[in-house]
């Protein structure tokens, strides 16, 4: 076989790959078997103990399910042969495509095997994209058969790691116990090292001494019972004193996985009609790009974010008020109809209590409302709670220091505006008087920053407010920073400690523009790039971009 030849067919074959000007590039890496097969003299320079070469570059062949041309048509080589075939003859071209599609590729069935993988193969760049998937995903990846198939050691080590996003510690507890009774025999004497790396002064009290009184602790060795020991110990400490102790132990640390990039999002409104239309402003690039579009026209909604789904709750849609509640699911960028409310409610206020999504009060077509009703996310049914002293449609609620409050509206009995507020306890499912504001505000956009409550804008009767008022538990009520622009109707969220105020309309005309509030510097700021669309009566939220 002439050198031309080998190298076309080391290059179409081996390495599985059209591009031979790329290829030749790395020439003189195939050099030295290239002059072996054909028994050529070796330059000095090349002069190294390459014995083995050829058999290597069979054994790669083999590997890749790849022969001597037939005319036939073969099947083409899994990534990973072919990968190792590229890492034995060193050809960077063809390694670095095989990381890269191993890399997007990642799911949480295979992040564990495409990991060990990249090790193997010194791939380090594809081996840190698998670790940062893994710790991105880690309750999914939890679930999966590689998992429960981890060595010791590697278990030991992933369990380590700061940045593993889990909701609670409770998660790496009962994965420890489940890799554990995967093979009881072989791996009971595991798990004190293991549990070493769980951080047992994280759960709550009650929890650990429910798991420390149940197997397999109750029985475990006496590392394990140091261990429960150290954490009960934790929980015994004065408030003021666990942080010093958490700066000692590694196992009192809260873990602190990286945080994902926010997108504001803008869904639907009034434009001047309902609409479908959703926006996100994406923070890290202060750009507006379009997301997936509501299923139908939706305005006068409340919004709520639990783990990585947002749920628009009822609202109009240009005819009716509606009962239905559409999700977004924010890693598909897609819709996906939800458990609808047991009335139809539209201007109404939504908010969320760890996985209770509460929606109060609104207005049915007919009447405003007093009423309120909750769901747990988990069981995906909603069911009467408490009703208000007073019917309250385009009212804002938002929640702080673990109580709901139902700041102002519009009560279509007395045809007033209202100043009053309610605060809803979820533990006694009843409702109290909490202090009046100084003005009556409909339509205000309320939310919750820097442990203070805030009602921004809204109207009363035709004058569209642009003034804002703070309450903090204790204190009541009291003045902020205005805003730049009158609006009513605006959404509200919050991310790092500032409100973004969205929209609204300033009783002429629908905005299009965003305020940011800075309670530290106590100063507005308009954003500096405008929603496409101008709209009122919009559902806002921050969520997660799925990375």
């Amino acid at each position: 076989m002439g050198a031309k030849r080998l190298e076309v067919f080391l290059c179409s074959r081996v390495l599985a790959s059209s591009n031979l000007r790329q290829i030749r590039r790395n020439k003189n890496r195939f050099l030295l078997i290239v002059m072996r097969k054909i028994s050529l003299p070796v330059p000095s320079v090349l002069q190294r103990d390459f014995t083995s070469s050829w058999l290597d570059l069979k054994i790669a062949v083999k590997r890749a399910r790849v022969c001597v041309p037939s005319g036939e048509s073969k099947r083409p080589p899994r990534p990973q042969s072919v990968l190792s075939a590229a890492s034995l003859l060193q050809v960077c071209g063809v390694r670095a495509r095989c990381c890269a599609f191993l890399a997007a590729a990642l799911s949480p069935d295979n992040a564990l095997g495409i990991r060990a993988f990249a090790d193997l193969h010194a791939c380090a760049e594809l081996a840190d994209c698998a670790s940062r998937f893994i710790e991105r995903h880690f309750v999914e990846v939890l679930e999966t058969e590689e998992f429960l198939a981890l060595e010791a050691d590697t278990l030991a080590s992933l369990l380590d790691s700061d940045r593993l996003t889990v909701p609670n510690e409770e998660v790496i507890l009962d994965a420890v116990i489940r890799w554990m009774q995967h093979d009881p025999e072989a791996r009971r004497a595991r798990l004190g090292a293991l549990l070493e790396h769980v951080r047992l002064p994280l759960l709550p009290q009650d929890a650990l001494v429910a798991r420390a009184a149940a197997e397999p602790l109750a029985s475990a060795e006496l590392r394990v019972k140091d261990l429960v020991i150290e954490a009960l110990s934790f929980h015994l400490l004065r408030p003021e004193r666990r942080a010093a102790a958490a700066a000692t132990c590694a196992r009192a640390r809260p873990r602190q996985p990286p945080r994902s990039p926010k997108v504001l999002l803008v869904v639907g409104g009034q434009a001047p009609k309902a609409i479908r239309d959703v926006e996100a402003f994406h923070m890290e690039s202060a750009r507006w790009r379009p997301a997936a579009d509501l299923p139908t026209r939706r305005c006068r909604a409340g919004l709520a974010v639990v783990g990585a789904r947002l749920y628009a709750v009822g609202g109009f849609n240009g005819t009716l008020r509606v009962r239905s509640v559409d999700v977004y699911d924010v890693g598909a960028d897609s819709w996906a109809p939800g458990p609808p409310l047991c009335a139809r409610r539209s201007t109404l206020g939504v908010a969320v209590i760890g996985h209770v999504i509460y929606a109060v009060g609104g207005f049915d077509g007919a009447t405003g409302l007093s009423s309120a009703e909750a769901m747990d996310v988990r069981e995906g049914v909603w069911r009467p709670i408490a009703a208000m002293s007073t019917r309250r449609s385009s009212v804002g609620v938002a929640v702080l220091d673990g109580k709901l409050y139902a700041v102002g509206g519009y009560d279509g009995a007395s045809r007033q505006c209202l100043h009053t507020v309610e605060r809803y306890d979820p533990a006694a499912d009843a409702w109290e008087p909490a202090a009046d504001m100084g003005a009556r505000r409909s339509g205000a956009g309320v939310g919750v920053a820097g442990g203070a409550l805030y009602a921004v804008g809204g109207h009363d009767g035709p004058a569209v407010r642009r003034s804002v008022e703070r309450y903090r538990p204790g204190d009541g009520w009291a003045p902020a920073a205005p805003m730049a622009h009158a609006r009513r109707n605006a959404g509200v969220a919050a991310h790092h400690g500032k409100l973004y105020v969205v929209g609204g309309d300033d009783g002429a005309a629908n905005l299009a523009t965003v305020e940011v509030f800075d309670p530290a510097a106590e100063q507005w700021s308009v954003l500096g790039a405008a929603m496409s669309v101008g709209r009122s009566y919009a559902g806002v939220a921050v969520v997660e971009r799925a990375a």
